[in-house]
């Protein structure tokens, strides 16, 4: 698809970030992760394309306090992401349906501005919407991305490790013969080029990730764990793996969590 020029008849594509705790039992009051400036963006916003529905609408009605709707909960536009997209995700456009994407897009080629949001954290970053984010671009749809948390920055911010080369990878996986190979893998990689790696994981299997890096990299990789990131009870631990086995048997968070490691 050709680039076409931009017109003062689109509306924008707002990229919304929502507060990291999604699903826990503690909220985090809005105000203290996301600025004012953002709150407000997203309070006036109607037409929404989102990952789900119902944490969609949960996050405004947390954002109505502080900045009240332009609308009505109810009469907001909110469609969901197509189901190829939010389970397979859409890096490739092998996986994206490109005409279900546009269809989403039609009221900003309208004039109005839409948002784009995930369950947590930034979309389009350890999240689905990139599909939207490259046809917004190639439809000539300005993209504004708004401030607000995301989880492996804030992750690897805490960790001491190295921030100026690091890479995403995402989950490993779940078989254990599996795992080890990639974990080998990503951990030569770290220690011939100092990247650090960062990881992310079902909350219900944080145990057992946890417990395989601990128990299978080598002493001098540094491991730092990050959970529940922007709430109350949220802990960074940056140690060595030698140090790691030094301490009694840990369990792991059942909150979100963020695993990073490289040369320690």
């Amino acid at each position: 698809m050709n680039n076409q020029s931009f017109s003062s008849t689109k509306g924008c594509l707002y990229l919304v970030p929502t507060p990291l705790d999604f699903g826990c039992e503690d909220l985090t009051p809005i105000q203290e992760v996301m600025p004012l400036g953002s709150l407000q963006i997203a309070s006036q916003l109607e037409y929404w394309i989102t990952e789900n529905a119902k944490s969609t609408r949960a996050f405004l009605n947390r954002v109505h306090p502080i900045c009240p709707l332009k609308s009505a909960l109810q009469e907001l536009n909110i469609q969901v992401l197509p189901r190829a997209v939010h389970k397979q995700g859409d890096h490739t456009s092998a996986k994206t349906d490109q005409k279900a994407t546009l269809e989403l897009l039609k009221p900003a080629l309208a004039g109005h501005n839409v948002g784009l949001c995930s369950e947590a954290g930034m979309p389009a970053i350890a999240d689905p919407g990139s599909s939207f984010v490259r046809l917004a671009h190639d439809l000539g749809i300005e993209v504004k991305p708004l401030v607000g948390p995301i989880s492996l920055m804030l992750a690897l911010a805490a960790s001491g490790l190295n921030g100026q080369n690091f890479a995403f990878i995402g989950y490993l996986p779940v078989p254990a013969a599996d795992r080890l190979k990639r974990m080998e893998g990503l951990q030569n990689l770290a220690l011939q080029t100092g990247q650090t790696q960062i990881v992310i994981e079902t909350p219900y299997r944080n145990e057992a990730l946890m417990q395989a890096f601990i128990e299978k990299l080598k002493p001098n990789i540094r491991l730092s764990i990050s959970s529940g990131l922007t709430l109350s009870s949220m802990k960074t631990t940056s140690q060595l793996i030698s140090q790691w086995r030094q301490l009694p048997k840990l369990k792991a968070s059942e909150l979100p969590t963020v695993f990073c490691f490289g040369p320690g």
